[in-house]
């Protein structure tokens, strides 16, 4: 297992090292740092913008190979992934934005994988009854609207409770606090600010799991070899576990792949909306900079959580399907 983990991974590594380097040309062909000091009044002479460019390896008049390789150099000799127009390093932002994402973007995904398998297991084993139907429309709703919609529906709720309770339930902005201090107070605080977001990304992405779990389940549940097992004796709760659920879980492992940038792409918007000092919000704040390399950045970020969900959904492959541990 451990073997086919670690190719896996390595598959993944050249695939986020290829994508990488292709957004590096894209992004340098499409945006143009030069802008940022055009609408300057007094207006810098030429000079003076070439030379700032040059220093930040932006210029757009220097060969896109030669700021290419400078780029790849001080990635691999110094792990610099370069400065925006302005100067400022992009390590230092991503280094806190990083891992404020990955907490909600996995935490996110993890969260909505549970949640859709437990409500399509529960709507398939109930199949045409009043909380399958319910449940249906309630998923076939949350498929459609917009991250925004429900984001500033619970910004609206969470402030209605915080208002009754008197007390500061959740936070609607921010991150973090900064001025808490000690772990649990931290761990509570962290908590407050996690939980809307989150479940706008939960609430918007579980319905894809959900169905497709519904749907295959249905699939298995009308199998010969699950008729057999409930021939032998073995309670209808019992062969759905022991059997049905195993089997019709492989393609929803498969999934989990793919919901991470879903996840991901929801949080860009989910950041914007909450002023989450994420990769999110980042990447909106460096298109419109026309940051380079921090769009750079959050490419690769974007692609190194991908191939974290792809693993994950590697390793729940391995568990599920002994067809794979045998091979």
């Amino acid at each position: 297992m451990i073997g086919f983990l670690l190719r896996k991974a390595f598959g993944w590594l050249v695939l986020i090292v290829v994508a990488t380097n292709l957004v590096f040309f894209l992004a340098s062909l499409l945006l143009q740092p030069r802008a940022n000091y055009l609408s300057r009044r007094p207006p810098l002479p030429e000079s003076v913008v070439d030379a700032t460019l040059d220093r930040y390896n932006l210029n757009d008049k220097v060969s896109i190979f030669e700021r290419w390789w400078h780029w790849v150099s001080g990635i691999v000799l110094h792990w610099d992934w370069g400065r925006s127009p302005v100067g400022d390093s992009v390590n230092g932002q991503i280094a806190f934005r990083a891992w404020t994402s990955f907490q909600l973007v996995i935490g996110a995904t993890i969260l909505m994988t549970i949640i859709g398998v437990a409500l399509g297991v529960y709507a398939a084993v109930r199949q045409y009854r009043v909380s399958d139907r319910l449940l249906q429309v309630v998923s076939s709703f949350a498929l459609v609207v917009p991250v925004p919609v429900v984001a500033l529906a619970l910004v609206v709720l969470a402030i209605t409770i915080n208002q009754s309770s008197g007390s500061t339930i959740f936070f609607v902005t921010g991150s973090s606090s900064v001025d808490v201090s000690g772990f649990w107070p931290a761990v509570v605080d962290k908590a407050q600010h996690l939980v809307l977001p989150s479940l706008v990304l939960i609430i918007t992405g579980y319905a894809g799991t959900q169905i497709l779990q519904r749907s295959l389940l249905l699939d298995t549940l009308g199998s010969d070899y699950l008729r057999l097992a409930r021939a032998k004796g073995l309670r209808r709760g019992v062969a759905v576990r022991r059997h049905a659920l195993r089997t019709s879980l492989i393609p929803v492992a498969t999934s989990v792949a793919f919901a991470v940038p879903a996840a991901f792409t929801g949080a860009v918007l989910t950041e914007s909306i909450f002023a989450w000092n994420g990769m999110g919000k980042y990447f909106v704040d460096t298109i419109a900079k026309n940051d380079v390399y921090g769009v750079v950045a959050t490419a690769a970020f974007g692609a190194a959580l991908t191939a974290v969900g792809a693993i994950l959904s590697d390793f729940l492959l391995v568990y599920l399907d002994p067809r794979i541990r045998l091979s």
